[in-house]
């Protein structure tokens, strides 16, 4: 016998208090009957009232917005973005949140995770508490750092640009995005119809001028004369015909790729391949990877999930001519890149395919130093309890989700690794997410 179908309650409002901030942008509440709230628009400690946005009755929570501020949070600035709001622009969480309450509020995040999934305080975490801000990114109440030097423009039926609504694939047409690198800005995108397009990347390199837009037509649809106001490369996204749909890209005119300079070298960065979108990240990064591990001459490394290349470099540098770095990445289009870039330094090696794949077929037992820098999900506990068993006396985790970084640490403390020191960094102004690195070392005996 079929249950009768729960009764939806978008739409719905409630007066409510808000409580804590949650991982993933939003601020806990609860209606009236106990029932959970995710409330997006809100800061904790304010009164508001909050619309349902998804959910039905007996559901384990809602989400919701909150549509009208009773009582505000000290914290609370207007939101400088007219496309920031309930039911606008997913792509920014913290528009009403001046710039230190949201790195306040991304410690919080931070803590949480740290304590709900690893059973780590602060404290043994080797954490002071902060987030840093990027170099130059301190702005005053009430303004955004211009940060952003990829940005993906979503483009609706009428060929207007503009960006993904929260948690859906409706389109907010927009004329200028606040976070956006100067870089992106000046190439004019959101100033232009895009018929027949589906989606618009914007690309500006750092420490070159290299500009470059990637577009993806709709189905049947053909591609436009692209003039932009500044010199660009254009590049088109097409899908393999198959039972495996894959992401293909193909060179329309200009460099298939773009040069970025990071840690004293310039850096070939393909479409496929990953590369921060802050301009200061690579920096700030390569150097709180460095002083975590403190290479050695003639030291063996690993750099696992390793991009374009960027941490092996540093690594090889410092790891003198006795050394040797091993890179594997999954992309083929990132393997070719960090070969061309490192290729002057004989001591790197560079493989394709997944690290859980890859490095059992290595047999490597060994390593003095590894870093790994894993996708949004982690590395999971069977890559753990491999990379623990290499005996490496320094490990450095990079980590842009605070969740997956948790719950890896956990089984890093399981097969005899703690956190010596964490630091977190503020490389998403704006947004919920935030960028970790955490150093650690094996467990001695009395520690």
């Amino acid at each position: 016998m079929q249950s009768e179908p729960k009764a939806s309650l978008v739409g719905e409002e409630y007066e409510v208090e808000v409580g804590p901030v949650a991982h993933g942008g939003h601020c806990i509440a609860r209606t009236g009957e106990g029932q959970v709230l995710f409330v997006r628009h809100a800061l904790p400690g304010e009164r508001v009232v909050a619309r349902v946005t998804e959910g039905e009755e007996g559901a384990r929570f809602l989400r919701a917005d909150a549509v009208r501020v009773l009582d505000a949070s000290k914290d609370r600035v207007e939101a400088p973005c007219p496309f920031a709001g309930p039911g606008k622009c997913g792509g920014c969480d913290w528009q009403h949140a001046a710039p230190g309450a949201q790195r306040r509020l991304k410690a919080e995040v931070i803590t949480e995770q740290l304590a709900r999934l690893a059973g780590l305080t602060p404290a043994e975490a080797g954490w002071d508490g902060t987030v840093e801000p990027a170099p130059g990114d301190k702005v005053a109440r009430g303004e955004v750092p211009a940060w952003r030097t990829r940005v993906q423009y979503a483009v609706d039926e009428q060929g207007r640009p503009g960006l993904r609504r929260h948690r859906s694939h409706e389109v907010e047409p927009i004329d200028h995005c606040l976070i956006a690198a100067p870089g992106v800005t000046e190439l004019g995108v959101e100033k232009r119809e895009w018929p027949q397009i589906a989606g618009v990347e914007a690309i500006a390199a750092t420490g070159s001028s290299d500009r470059q837009v990637v577009l993806t037509p709709r189905p049947g649809g053909r591609l436009p004369i692209v003039e932009l106001d500044r010199p660009v490369s254009v590049l088109r996204v097409s899908e393999s015909r198959g039972r495996e749909r894959t992401r293909l890209v193909h060179r329309v005119h200009g460099r298939p790729f773009v040069r970025e300079r990071a840690a004293g070298r310039t850096w070939r960065v393909g479409e496929a391949g990953f590369w921060q979108v802050h301009p200061k990240a690579a920096d700030v990064l390569v150097e709180a990877v460095m002083q975590g591990l403190m290479p050695r001459q003639g030291e063996t490394a690993l750099d696992l999930y390793c991009g374009v290349g960027l941490f092996a470099g540093a690594i090889a540098e410092r790891v003198g001519e006795r050394g040797a770095v091993l890179g594997i990445e999954s992309s083929k289009r990132a393997v070719e890149d960090a070969r061309h870039n490192l290729q002057d330094l004989d001591r790197v090696r560079v493989e394709h395919g997944k690290v859980e794949q890859v490095l059992p077929r290595t047999g490597i037992t060994e390593a003095d130093l590894i870093v790994l820098d894993p996708p949004r999900a982690g590395a999971g506990k069977e890559t753990v309890t491999r990379l623990a068993a290499l005996g490496a006396r320094r490990i450095v985790y990079v980590a842009c989700d605070p969740a997956a970084l948790a719950r890896d640490l956990k089984y890093f403390r399981e097969e005899g690794y703690s956190p010596r020191r964490t630091r977190a960094f503020d490389l998403f102004p704006v947004t919920h997410h935030v960028e970790c690195v955490v150093v650690l070392e094996p467990v001695r005996e009395g520690r």
